[in-house]
């Protein structure tokens, strides 16, 4: 099935990779400025439907206006979503194999503690660690400061997506392999995460990694989810994408969405104020970005312009909703629309394409390596006696 809308122009698994991690930085700066907002909010500030990249909520006083201050979000600017995903690339760049919980801390907590980087969202060089949410800053206290045994460092940490929201790189390089993806998510989140927040990294690389595969659909994807998802992840996410499948717009599915998925959300209506059970851990509830996404990639029929819309304008933790949404669709092979990537690249002063290339030819030699090793696996059984079946 091509995705609706535009012709599918993902060939290779190269252009799926371009078309996830592209995809999900110009998802992340489109959500971006109206991350924290009501549907309702955000069509009374701009008038209608946010149909594009936009500027900041506040205006030119975004640098004192609280609760953002003092980060510039809009204008095509990306946020800690992207950040996270392009220092995980490096990681995988450096290691050039399967990623654990241990690489995370030799490699991509040194990366965010040592390294000055263009901040977007800071108009600066900086630390990357000056930038990142409080839930990520854990890495470093845990990891670098704690010495905490890197399995072990996610836990007590507050439970929300900040693991899954950068997992899409590990869903690539286990492209077409989705229990693969989902269990090497779950070795890396679990030094930054626990719970279903832990889960739904290993449920989005999942996602990632299906889209990928060859005559991949909306619908496989979620299928694949199920297949693999725990607790209340799956019931989240099967509530969700049932009510989705009752839509084709996403205006239309903006309400029925949060209230298929409200049961299961720990934060509470008021985004800005978590209830008191919020972002603990549990079996029963679910992060709210992953399922919302899955739903509007439904409702989108895998339309990158469409999903990416709709998780924008859905409000709330948008900006990672729109980044998973628009990372698979542009794995399933819609076209990023050019008139954004180009307008985020230069308003972000990031090369967006880059880290694509990297996890392009790094993808290729990991499966070489996995070839390798599987193959003596298949040697060494076969010596024991065992029996490998041809086909």
């Amino acid at each position: 099935m091509t995705p609706k809308g535009e012709e599918s122009r993902a060939d290779s698994l190269s252009d799926r990779i371009t078309g996830a991690l592209v995809g999900a930085a110009v998802g992340d700066a489109l959500g971006g400025p109206v991350e924290g907002y009501s549907p309702d909010q955000i069509a009374e500030r701009h008038g209608g439907r946010v149909h594009g990249v936009v500027g900041p909520w506040n205006g030119e006083a975004w640098r004192t206006a609280r609760p953002i201050a003092p980060y510039h979000k809009g204008d095509g600017h990306v946020t800690d979503d992207t950040l996270m995903t392009h220092a995980l690339v490096r990681v995988y760049a450096r290691v050039r194999d399967h990623l654990d919980a241990y690489a995370v801390a030799d490699h991509l907590v040194p990366d965010l503690m040592t390294t000055p980087r263009w901040i977007p969202e800071l108009e600066s060089e900086a630390l990357p660690l000056h930038r990142i949410f409080l839930a990520e800053k854990w890495l470093v206290a845990r990891l670098h400061y704690g010495h905490v045994d890197p399995r072990e460092a996610g836990v007590g940490n507050i439970v929300n997506c900040g693991a899954a929201m950068y997992m899409a790189p590990v869903g690539l390089v286990n492209a077409a392999n989705p229990a693969g993806a989902h269990a090497e998510a779950l070795d890396v989140a679990g030094a930054h995460q626990s719970s279903y927040g832990r889960e739904a990294a290993g449920v989005f690389a999942a996602a990632v990694a299906a889209a990928c595969s060859p005559g991949a659909t909306p619908e496989s994807v979620v299928t694949a989810c199920l297949e693999l998802a725990k607790d209340g992840t799956r019931a989240a996410i099967e509530a969700v994408c049932e009510v989705a499948s009752a839509y084709s717009d996403f205006e239309s599915a903006l309400a029925p969405l949060r209230k298929a998925v409200a049961p299961y959300d720990t934060v509470g209506p008021d985004y800005r104020a978590p209830s008191l059970g919020a972002r603990r851990p549990s079996r029963l509830h679910s992060i709210e970005e992953l399922p919302v996404a899955l739903g509007m990639l439904l409702v989108a029929g895998g339309d990158y312009r469409q999903a990416v819309l709709g998780s924008v304008n859905y409000g709330r933790d948008c900006d990672s909703i729109a980044t998973m949404a628009g990372a698979l669709a542009g794995a399933l092979g819609s076209p990023v629309p050019e008139e954004w990537s180009k307008t985020v690249a230069e308003a972000s002063r990031l090369d967006l394409w880059e880290p694509a290339r990297t996890l392009s030819e790094v993808t290729a030699e990991i499966f070489q390596r996995d070839v390798h090793r599987r193959r003596t696996h298949e040697q060494l059984f076969t010596a024991l006696g065992g029996t490998v079946c041809s086909a």
